[in-house]
């Protein structure tokens, strides 16, 4: 399509009225039996001139058939508040089954042309949310083949959003968020979830950040609060440090602080990585001491730095304004289309262009290296620490969601392979293990290239890969040299994608401990400071029925997705994959 039509396709598809949006006010009289602290949106219009020239364009370009004006047979009453359902009520999210590289890539390339919000895919399906009156011009843009391949995962978008926001008793509680720790589960770690209000609910910045002040402050010996920089729009990016080495003395063959980095929520709308990087620092610092000899441990000769909210301008958006928010909030070239993916601006493998040169796309990776202000300030702390306060890092988690995955570099090519990759695929194996043994939720294991929306032809080996580069777990891997860096997507696998309960937070966050504290035992014996005879003390045991047959990689069906509400147990069905030897 010639480039001067698809500008008009685009600017017509924006200047709609369904993204007029308005802050809370004192004259909203929506009531709900759970009032939450939620956004307040524009009340619903019917369809304006901008909308029905945009659909006629497209339909006449592309040679649509007509939308139906006939209303649907059947209409789902929604909990939700009505702004809710003005602004969500009329999305669905469904779940392509791709069975061809063409078929990937004919999806791929309508998505970018209609700006469709693709929140996840793998190389047997992918997810999309697509307003129900775009229907028609999808399907237009797609093989028959693709037709009847999908499946809506959720069928009350609105109320979904709206469940993922914390009632207005528990917020009230949380005066009273600090509750001491209590002994954990089973094999290794000896002490159960940590009892803090704080993880009853999903929580915004006004709560976060002085939930941040409140930790540093009750364990000053080994916890400590810094500001790795400011954010697009001035709020700080807050860092908790945790360790014993506050005034290093080079020890050993180590000449240098050796720190590993957790970060989470660099997508604005993936609010189980804010909360699970959160945890995962509250269950270290709080089980510092005698009782928790390998945290303990880990604490004396590792520092761990955890960022919560790398995107925080994002984050708040996504409580104030729409909550399935991605980017980060600052000004691009066109005014209406702020934002710039922040895991797509890294300087190294930066790869802008195609799809992505486009500014009001969800994965749009700026004008160049480093254009989205949080990734410079992440480059930035992360290079001072190693040029100039002696640290060095051997491990980073970046926490995203979802698809229940540990990924490892390189996210910008298929084609390069990292120098240790068996070591790679070795921690990260272990790592899905602690997931899986904690609550029996499968992880799969693969590189990060593979991981991202691709298709692999298994009889041909041919690939089809999309716009991956400019990561940060590219850039602490190849840049920073970092001996062990992974992106770990969390729960779940699509039933709630995106939309994750608050009761999922606890469970979560336990299980991504557990992996985080069987890396610290495998690093404490790496480096020389432990002795493990066996790798089931380092990562766990495994049930009858469960072990690895010759250091399969587990990887959980994708297939299956429950509609039922709160399951909490993913579908049994797995399959054991033989590592790869490339």
């Amino acid at each position: 399509m010639a480039p001067v039509l698809q500008s008009i396709v685009v600017l017509l598809s924006l200047v709609s009225p369904s993204i007029c949006v308005s802050l809370p006010t004192p004259e909203s009289t929506e009531v709900s039996h759970h009032p939450r602290h939620a956004p307040h949106f524009s009340d619903d219009r019917p369809i304006g001139v901008f909308r029905r020239l945009r659909n006629a364009v497209i339909e006449k370009i592309w040679s649509l058939p007509p939308k139906s004006s006939h209303p649907p047979s059947s209409v789902h009453l929604s909990n939700a508040p009505q702004h809710f359902r003005t602004r969500y009520g009329n999305d669905v999210v469904l779940r392509f089954r791709i069975r061809s590289a063409d078929e990937a890539k004919t999806l791929a390339d309508a998505a970018a042309i209609l700006l469709l919000d693709v929140w996840e895919g793998t190389d047997e399906w992918v997810d999309i949310r697509v307003a129900k009156d775009m229907l028609p011009s999808l399907m237009g843009l797609l093989p028959s083949s693709l037709h009847d391949s999908y499946t809506p995962l959720m069928h009350d978008l609105a109320q979904a959003v709206f469940d993922t926001y914390p009632t207005s008793s528990s917020t009230s509680e949380h005066d009273q968020a600090w509750v001491s720790p209590v002994p954990t589960h089973s094999w290794k770690s000896t002490s159960g979830p940590p009892q803090d209000l704080f993880f009853h609910d999903y929580q915004p910045l006004s709560v976060l950040y002085p939930w941040l002040r409140l930790i540093a402050s009750l364990f000053p010996t080994h916890a400590e609060l810094i500001s790795i920089g400011k954010s697009a729009e001035g709020r700080d990016i807050p860092a908790l440090r945790i360790g014993t080495q506050k005034d290093y003395i080079p020890q050993g063959d180590h000449d240098s602080r050796q720190t590993l980095v957790i970060s989470g929520g660099s997508h604005a709308r993936e609010w189980i990585s804010v909360s699970t990087t959160s945890y995962i620092a509250y269950s270290l610092v709080t089980r510092y001491g005698h009782r928790y000899p390998h945290v303990t441990k880990l604490l004396d000769h590792f520092d761990l730095v955890f960022i919560p909210a790398l995107n925080p301008d994002g984050y708040e958006y996504t409580w104030t304004t729409d909550r399935l928010w991605r980017k980060n909030r600052q000004s691009t070239d066109i005014p209406f289309c702020p934002g710039i993916d922040i895991d797509r601006s890294f300087d190294f493998g930066w790869d802008g262009h195609t799809g992505r040169d486009n500014a009001c796309s969800d994965d749009y990776a700026g004008t160049g290296p480093l254009g989205a202000v949080e990734a410079r300030i992440l480059s930035d702390w992360a290079r001072n620490q190693t040029e100039n306060n002696n640290v060095t890092f051997v491990a980073y988690l970046d926490l995203h969601s979802y698809s229940q995955e540990v990924l490892y570099p390189y996210s910008y090519t298929c084609d390069v392979q990292p120098p240790n990759l068996e070591d790679l695929e070795e921690v990260a194996i272990g790592l899905a293990k602690s997931f899986r043994l904690t609550n029996g939720h499968y992880y799969g294991v693969e590189s990060a290239c593979e991981g991202s929306i691709t298709f692999k032809d298994k009889a041909t080996s041919k690939r089809m890969q999309g716009e991956q580069g400019g990561s940060a777990l590219d850039f602490f891997y190849h840049d920073l040299q970092t001996k062990f860096a992974y992106q770990i997507k969390l729960r779940d696998t699509g039933t709630y994608g995106f939309l994750l309960p608050r009761s999922h937070i606890v469970p979560t966050g336990e299980e991504a401990y557990e992996a985080v504290l069987g890396l610290g035992r495998w690093l404490l014996g790496n480096h020389g400071i432990e002795k493990f005879d066996d790798l089931n003390e380092v990562w766990g045991t495994e049930e009858a029925g469960m072990k690895d047959q010759e250091q399969g990689i587990v990887s959980q069906d994708p297939v299956d997705v429950y509609d039922k509400e709160d399951e909490d147990i993913d579908p049994p069905s797995f399959e054991l994959r033989r590592r790869r030897r490339r």
